[in-house]
């Protein structure tokens, strides 16, 4: 239902639900406050637009050669590079690493209607947050502000959401930017509700995490605290976390063979037999199939890779 078609009393309700949300959730006191002195920004109403489809939950189209899961976008290639930074969707935006983790969230999370859904840092525009709106109680944070813009300011050393409050946390490329890991995830674990989810992607290049051997910034010049290896998917479960790592299929193959040939990762910065050995018995499981991950231009099987953390109910 878009917002022209909604009724009288459900406008009155989910009106009702955000009152109620704004006055339970101290994060959000001084958007409001915001809002209140200077009116809506352009982000904050959900105005259809037509690039987005009506439900994220939908199979991917046949018939294309590429195709992009977020928006409609159907093409014959992306933009960029075969690399999990490019194969930009010349619709929305949309990197080969946005696809990934939205078609993670989507393919596990059983439909549902007003999931509370939050969001790190998110590097699409203000359509795409619209169109996240629409599909859920969308709320979109950052931390240092200073090439992401949230609605609510949230450090993940010391989440400041209500316990209990998220349904499901998009997660991308944030977590290697936070020098005390254990303190995020657990203050991640205590404002995921009863059976929230938590997808969390970064950086996977090496089999063991480890600092960087020598000072590494990222395009926005935010410092990299952390290279991740697959020793991640442990330290979920040690937060009461039930844990899977979501790759594709060729990754997953190599995984159970014990062999990274088939990958050829050779000079690309991934260290692929190590990533390959550590992942061993680690729980990785496959998403995608080999054709369908390069239609959303997944090239590299080795450079995907989604924590999934499931609180228990």
């Amino acid at each position: 239902m878009s917002a022209v078609d909604e009724s009288a009393l459900g406008r009155f309700g989910r009106r009702a639900r955000h009152g109620l949300r704004v006055v339970t959730t101290p994060a959000l006191w001084r958007e409001q406050v915001r809002f209140l002195r200077h009116g809506p920004s352009p982000t904050a109403v959900p105005v259809h637009d037509a690039r987005f489809p009506p439900t994220p939950w939908r199979p991917l189209p046949t018939g294309a050669a590429a195709v992009c899961n977020i928006c409609t976008w159907q093409g014959d290639a992306f933009l960029g590079d075969r690399h999990v930074e490019a194969q930009l969707c010349p619709a929305c935006g949309a990197s080969a690493r946005d696809r990934f983790s939205f078609l993670c969230f989507i393919a596990r999370t059983p439909p549902a209607r007003r999931l509370r859904v939050t969001e790190t840092s998110p590097r699409l525009d203000a359509a795409y947050r619209r169109a996240m709106q629409r599909w859920f109680r969308y709320t979109a944070t950052d931390f240092d502000e200073s090439s992401h813009r949230g609605t609510v300011r949230v450090d993940l050393q010391d989440v400041s959401l209500a316990p209990a409050s998220v349904d499901v946390l998009l997660s991308a490329h944030v977590l290697e930017h936070v020098p005390d890991t254990e303190r995020a995830l657990a203050g991640i674990r205590r404002t995921l509700a009863p059976g929230g989810r938590l997808y969390l992607q970064v950086p996977v290049q090496n089999g063991v995490t480890a600092p960087p051997s020598t000072p590494e910034l990222h395009e926005d010049r935010t410092p990299v605290f952390w290279r991740f290896g697959f020793d991640l998917a442990d330290r979920l479960r040690a937060h009461g976390l039930t844990t899977t790592v979501l790759v594709t299929a060729p990754m997953a193959d190599a995984i159970a063979g014990g062999d990274a040939a088939p990958l050829d990762g050779r000079g690309s910065g991934w260290d692929v037999p190590a990533m390959v050995a550590a992942a061993r018995g680690i729980g990785a499981q496959s998403v995608l199939d080999r054709a369908a991950a390069e239609r959303l231009g997944l090239w590299h099987s080795y450079q995907f890779v989604v924590f999934e953390a499931v609180v228990p109910r």
